[in-house]
């Protein structure tokens, strides 16, 4: 089974994670803003990883440093738990609905850190998330990964639900990426011989 566990300290926040890729949708998740915190457990459950996380920084602050940090450990686990990425699928995307809305997200773990993010909410806050951070999640995620992240709201009323699309979208999107395709077996998804 592909683990990973992460202890990721700063001034600003201190992360202590664990990740099962093969997991089975567990999560044990405290980041002190409780949004986040659901949109972690769904992504857990959704991506069928088990997911442990316990962050503590400067919300007296911000939450900015606190949302990055979380998306950069989540980020570093995954690409620690890939370990040299043989045989893994690579890319996987998803389209999930959410009631009246749709979602779609898009990962490639071919080495290079790129996000694109397009939430289309206009709230400022989702219960008590700054939802201008939600993109820093993703680029964090993307830095600590190596990996591309396209996220997108299509269309929706709800920011609740665009956001929350968004994650579990992104979930069975990553699913797909890390999974094994036994034609593959130990080679590299990559024609240039490195990720």
């Amino acid at each position: 089974m592909r683990k990973a566990n992460l202890h990721r300290k700063t001034a600003e926040t201190e992360i202590r994670a664990a990740l099962t890729i093969e997991g089975r949708g567990k999560y044990e998740v405290s980041t002190g803003i409780r949004f986040l915190d659901h949109m972690l457990e769904l992504f857990a459950r959704h991506g069928g990883f088990d997911l442990k996380i316990t962050a503590s920084g400067d919300l007296d602050v911000d939450q900015h440093h606190t949302v990055e940090d979380v998306g950069i450990a989540l980020g570093e686990l995954f690409d620690r738990a890939l370990g040299d990425r043989r045989g893994i699928l690579r890319a996987g995307y998803f389209i999930m609905p959410m009631d009246e809305t749709l979602g779609l997200a898009a990962v490639d773990f071919g080495g290079r850190a790129t996000a694109v993010v397009d939430t289309k909410v206009r709230a400022l806050r989702v219960g008590d998330l700054q939802v201008e951070l939600v993109p820093d999640f993703f680029e964090g995620f993307a830095r600590g990964a190596r990996a591309n992240v396209h996220a997108r709201v299509l269309y929706g009323r709800s920011s609740h639900h665009k956001i929350e699309s968004l994650f579990k979208a992104f979930a069975r999107a990553l699913r797909v990426a890390c999974s094994r395709d036994r034609r593959l077996g130990r080679m590299l998804p990559s024609t240039k011989g490195l990720l």
